[in-house]
């Protein structure tokens, strides 16, 4: 999955700087995007006392800066240097389950446009984010995804009457066979009727029926969705870490 991650992260990077153990990814269309603008850590033996300045000299100026460090234990080696650099962590697991048998459900999620869910996406990041210009760049930042795997699709789940409910992004790698779920979210006036299974069944569903064999998301380790998960089927199979420094952590 770490090798998935990376590769995603580099297609749909609008720029990259390679450097030993690492690469920073950055797009100037979304730089509030921490995302897009990131340094990700992506072999297990990355010098823990170099990540801060590097994150610095190959992003410039931010205000915020992240480092995702896709290795559990050397996320975990690296926590007290970077602690000492004034950055904080987060927890991230790994959570995956088969997709044998699974089928598409009677009232399944459908594939959408962008512009077809763009207006339920930024209706729920407004309500995250008071800044109107954050809450933009975290909706419209999807278009660059399309980059990042053999086939991504947008799904979105609706209500009787049509309206966007629910959505997720759902990448295919046939190759690798992996799939991956992300960004999952039910708009706030539509929680507790349903959709979040009915997108989860629907990603299992189009991974099966497109040969891959898995399908993996991420969860924030101390969160509830993780738990919402493992009761669907899904079991940890590793962590990563995300190192936040900056004066906070504006953006995701």
């Amino acid at each position: 999955m770490s090798a998935f991650r990376a590769a995603f992260a580099r297609r749909q990077a609008a720029e990259t700087v390679e450097l030993p153990g690492a690469f920073a990814v950055r797009d100037p269309e979304f730089p509030l995007s921490q995302e897009h603008n990131q340094l990700i850590v992506d072999v297990p033996d990355a010098d823990p006392a170099a990540l801060s300045g590097s994150v610095a000299q190959c992003l410039g100026p931010r205000e915020h800066y992240r480092i995702t460090v896709l290795d559990g234990r050397l996320g975990e080696h690296a926590t007290p240097a970077l602690a000492a650099a004034g950055f904080s962590r987060d927890s991230t697991v790994v959570l995956a389950r088969g997709t044998a048998g699974r089928t598409l459900p009677g009232t399944a999620a459908r594939p959408a446009a962008l512009n077809d869910i763009r207006a339920a996406v930024l209706r729920q990041q407004s309500s995250w984010f008071q800044d109107e210009e954050l809450a933009r760049q975290l909706t419209d930042r999807r278009a660059a995804r399309l980059r990042g795997a053999e086939e991504v699709l947008f799904l979105a789940a609706r209500t009787p009457e049509g309206h966007v409910a629910a959505w997720t992004d759902l990448y295919l790698d046939r190759a690798a066979g992996l799939a991956q779920l992300e960004d999952l979210v039910t708009a706030e006036p539509y929680r507790g009727q349903g959709h979040g299974d009915t997108l989860l069944a629907t990603g299992l569903a189009l991974a099966a029926s497109a040969g891959i064999p898995q399908l993996f998301l991420l969860a924030d380790a101390s969160d509830w969705p993780r738990d919402w998960y493992v009761r669907r089927g899904f079991a940890e199979i590793g962590r990563s870490h995300s190192f936040l420094g900056g004066s906070g952590a504006l953006g995701r």
